[in-house]
C-alpha cells in the first residue's frame, strides 16, 4: 500500500459528499442507489430507471468473467453498481469510496439486500488504492474520476491492481478536447477543479500503460439530458425538499446544474462509456 496521496480536489469532494445536504440530495433526487448519469429513452423515464440503464449497458459490454471473479468499483457512491455486478454476475465486488457517509449507506443497503458477503466497502481514495497488485479482474467506475486532481495517477493505480488481461470500464463527465476554457470555467469553479479529463487524455494514459482501447462509446446528449432532468426534478420538488436540504444548497445546486447544461449545449463537454484492457500475459488482446 502506498502512502496517502489524495489530492486537494479529492479531499474537497469528500467534504462535499459527506455533508448532510449532499447526502440527502443525491439519495433522494439523483437516483437513490445509482448517483451517476443515466440513459434516457422516454420523456417520462425516471432518473433512477435511467441511471440503472447505464449500469446495465456497461455490464453488458464487459467481457464474460466467471462468477467469483473480483471487481473493484472506484468512487462507488451508494453501491448500486456493485450490487448489480454481485447479484447478476456473481462477482465479489470491492467498493472504494472517499465519502464515509455514502459508504455507511452502502453497507446498510448491502445488508438489507443480502449481498454483504459479495460486496465489501472500503473508505479510501482511488489515487492511492489500498489493495495489492494484480488483485482484480475488473475495475469499474462511474462519473467519479473527474474529482481527482491527478487522473493519470488513478490510471497507474488501476494498472497496478488489475490482473493481466483485466478490464477497466468507466464513465466520466469530460471536457471536449480543445474547448474554450471560458465556457468551462463556471463548471470547474462549481466542482473546485482546474480542468477535467477528456477522451484524448484517457486514451493517452491507457496507451502509455500498454493497454488496448477496446471501445469508446460516446453518448454526450445523455449527459445534457440527465442534468436537465435533475434540475427539473429539483424545481418540481423544491418545497418538499426543505426537510432534507438547506435553501442555500438547493439554490447553488440549481445554478450549478444550469452551468453543466449550458456547457453541454455549447459542445464543451463529452460523456460516454470507455473500456480498456490491460495487456494479457500472452500478449493477445481483444
Amino acid at each position: 500500500m502506498n502512502k496517502n496521496h489524495s489530492t486537494e480536489s479529492s479531499l474537497k469532494a469528500k467534504d462535499y459528499y459527506d455533508s448532510n445536504d449532499a447526502d440527502n440530495f443525491y439519495f433522494h433526487i439523483w437516483g437513490g442507489e445509482d448517483i451517476h448519469v443515466g440513459l434516457y429513452k422516454e420523456d417520462d423515464d425516471s432518473i433512477s430507471d435511467a441511471s440503472r440503464r447505464t449500469v446495465e449497458k456497461m455490464a453488458a459490454k464487459i467481457r464474460h468473467f466467471p462468477a467469483g471473479s473480483k471487481a473493484l468499483d472506484l468512487g462507488s457512491g451508494y453501491g448500486g453498481s456493485a450490487r448489480h455486478l454481485a447479484r447478476e454476475n456473481g462477482y465479489h465486488v470491492q467498493c472504494l469510496n472517499i465519502s464515509q457517509v455514502q459508504n455507511e449507506r452502502n453497507r446498510e443497503l448491502n445488508l438489507k439486500q443480502g449481498l454483504a458477503v459479495l460486496v465489501e466497502v472500503t473508505d479510501g481514495s482511488f489515487e492511492d488504492i489500498p489493495f495489492s497488485e494484480n488483485a482484480f479482474d475488473l475495475v469499474w467506475s462511474q462519473d467519479a474520476l473527474l474529482h481527482s486532481g491527478n487522473r493519470k495517477r488513478v490510471f497507474e493505480e488501476v494498472d497496478r491492481v488489475l490482473r493481466p488481461g483485466g478490464e477497466f470500464i468507466f464513465t466520466d463527465p469530460m471536457q471536449r478536447f480543445g474547448t474554450n476554457p471560458e465556457i468551462l470555467q463556471p463548471v470547474l469553479e462549481r466542482i473546485h477543479l482546474n480542468s477535467m479529463g477528456s477522451i484524448d487524455d484517457y486514451e493517452s494514459y491507457a496507451q502509455e500503460l500498454g493497454w488496448s482501447v477496446v471501445e469508446v462509446d460516446e453518448m454526450t446528449p445523455h449527459l445534457i439530458e440527465h442534468y436537465s432532468r435533475v434540475l427539473k426534478e429539483l424545481e418540481q420538488r423544491e418545497a418538499s425538499l426543505h426537510e432534507h436540504c438547506s435553501e442555500d444548497y438547493m439554490q447553488k445546486m440549481k445554478a450549478g446544474l444550469a452551468h453543466w447544461i449550458n456547457a453541454g449545449k455549447m459542445d464543451a463537454l463529452s460523456w460516454g462509456i470507455l473500456r480498456f484492457q490491460k495487456k494479457p500475459e500472452n500478449g493477445t488482446q481483444h
